[in-house]
């Protein structure tokens, strides 16, 4: 039967015809195996215990082929006229145990198992492991664990078998996919680590060019991992003008990670700081410094180039989660990009809490750092819009909002006034709260349905926006806060303005005390192995986020 499975690629099928010298009788189940039959059964049971769901549904799968009719007659062998046993199984008998199942199924079996699984399979005998060497088992987990869509045949052509890239290159590294941020000081940043093609490669997302929010995210590789030039993995940095060159990845705990280039050099250019200035500002901003008249712009700009570049990317990274969606969010929640004045483009992840809305900063500026919550929308606060002629006029605009920052903050001292009163009747509070957290929920519902129809809006004049080409009608409008500070997230406050839902992949904000309006559109690039497990840990993350950066 191996023989068979070797010859065919397969295995040997139910009505297949094997020739045999009479010579070499058949050695049964048990020449085959390491063991004897006693504690080969319990590694078996254990087995099926180590692969838990995913095993039982494939064999799940097969019982039905291998229930058998009890009145079945056994196989008959015959000597045909050139002196061979020719064995002629019309029906097999019901097999004992999975070391009786022909090699084809247990092909099948093996490659619905997870790949964590497999090597212990291979010590149960001698028949596992000489299966185990399938390629189409192993492709098959590539495939269905790491979503590989290249052609595995082409690694094989160059010596490098599928077994050995699940086991030497997507396994070990499979804790650094998905979306991370970089420790970058005040300016954090966004990365993708994928699966793409043969390489697991480490993506660095940019915001547009300032002002273009609507224009598509910008890639840059950091580093890449592959097997191209030897039997095992390689870690390439990719950082620089000069090509790829030798790095390395360091795995510090379960969701953090380093990478470190150990050929600095090639970041150089050869006319030396001023023209990696250069360079790096038309890459970051599609400008030349010339071209940015505006000085405070500027000095901003040199900064960032002066700090980011000093890490060459040698860099810490810490996993972040895209939040969950519930149905009864205002839009769906993810990841957008936003004006803020002269910092240019940054990306925000926009999420939903209840009554509230909250928007925290991927990548940040010397003033408010990457990691800390930019906006708090209040979802049980709407506010409706004048006529077009009163919204051109601030004072209206303002008049509205502070009216629902004085109510919020009445509200607030209420409650801390009723919570100290209360501190003796902790029965009477608890057998309240029920009540109080239903009118609060059922209050947003009614506040944002009393939103949703869609307003002209323009934006009031004196209000600055870095992007004049703004939707002119709106569906909602609520009240929120915007964290504002000094150099060096200095005297952090929050101040009010006016959340504005244009559509379902774009909102603005104005900051009423500055003047100012942000336009936010969302990013629409697939990622990945991004979505936070549960509410609960993205929390988690998010406190962890302001931690990092406060």
């Amino acid at each position: 039967m191996a023989v068979c499975a070797r010859l065919c690629g397969v295995g040997q099928s139910r009505r297949c015809r094997r020739r045999q010298r009479p010579s070499h009788q058949d050695q049964g189940s048990d020449s085959d195996s390491d063991m004897d039959e006693e504690e080969e059964e319990k590694i078996v049971g254990k087995l099926k215990a180590e692969a838990g769901k995913d095993c039982q549904e494939s064999l799940g799968a097969v019982r039905p082929m291998l229930e058998l009719d009890a009145s079945a007659k056994p196989c008959s062998t015959n000597v045909n006229r050139l002196g061979y046993e020719e064995t002629n199984c019309a029906v097999r008998q019901k097999p004992q145990s999975l070391l009786d199942l022909p090699p084809e199924l247990l092909v099948e079996i093996f490659s619905s198992l997870p790949g964590t699984a497999l090597p212990n399979l291979a010590l149960v005998c001698k028949k596992f492991r000489q299966i185990l060497n399938t390629e189409t088992i192993w492709r098959r987990r590539c495939t269905k664990e790491f979503g590989m869509k290249e052609d595995l045949r082409k690694m094989e052509l160059v010596g490098v078998s599928s077994r050995e890239l699940y086991v030497k290159l997507l396994h070990p590294f499979r804790n650094i996919l998905g979306l991370w941020q970089p420790d970058i000081g005040p300016y954090g940043g966004l990365l993708n680590v994928v699966v793409d093609g043969l390489f697991i490669i480490g993506w660095m997302y940019l915001p547009p060019h300032d002002p273009r929010v609507e224009d598509p995210m910008r890639r840059r590789p950091l580093f890449r991992i592959h097997m191209w030039e030897s039997n095992r993995a390689s870690v390439e940095c990719m950082y620089g003008h000069k090509g790829p060159h030798k790095g390395d990845v360091q795995i510090v705990k379960k969701d953090e990670f380093s990478t470190k280039c150990n050929q600095t050099d090639h970041h150089r250019m050869p006319g030396g700081r001023q023209e990696e200035f250069r360079t790096w500002l038309e890459e970051e901003w599609g400008r030349t410094l010339e071209d940015i008249f505006h000085e405070h712009m500027q000095e901003l700009i040199l900064m960032k180039f002066i700090y980011t570049s000093q890490y060459d990317n040698c860099l810490t990274y810490r996993r972040i989660y895209l939040p969950p969606h519930l149905p009864s969010d205002l839009l769906r929640p993810g990841l957008f990009k936003g004006t803020y004045g002269s910092h240019g483009l940054e990306i925000i992840m926009l999420s939903f809490h209840g009554s509230s809305a909250k928007a925290t900063k991927l990548t940040g500026d010397p003033n408010v750092p990457a990691g800390q919550l930019t906006l708090v929308v209040h979802l049980n606060r709407p506010v409706r819009l004048p006529d077009l002629e009163r919204q051109c006029t601030v004072e209206d605009l303002s008049r509205l909002v502070l009216g629902h920052h004085e109510e919020m903050q009445r509200e607030a001292q209420g409650e801390e006034a009723q919570g100290q009163g209360a501190e003796g009747d902790e029965g009477t509070a608890a057998a309240e709260a029920p009540a109080v957290e239903a009118s609060t929920t059922s209050g947003a519902t009614r506040a944002a349905r009393a939103a949703s129809d869609a307003q002209p809006f323009v934006l009031p004049l004196g209000v600055i926006a870095r992007n004049e080409e703004y939707p002119r009608s709106c569906t909602k409008c609520f009240y929120g806060t915007g964290l504002i500070a000094g150099h060096g997230f200095t005297s952090p406050e929050r101040t009010p303005g006016l959340f504005i839902l244009f559509d379902e992949n774009r909102f603005g904000f104005i900051w009423l005390e500055l003047k100012s309006f942000s336009l936010y559109s969302r990013l629409t690039d697939p990622l990945a192995q991004a979505l936070a497990p549960s509410m609960e840990s993205f929390e988690v993350m998010l406190q962890n986020m302001q931690s990092w950066t406060s």
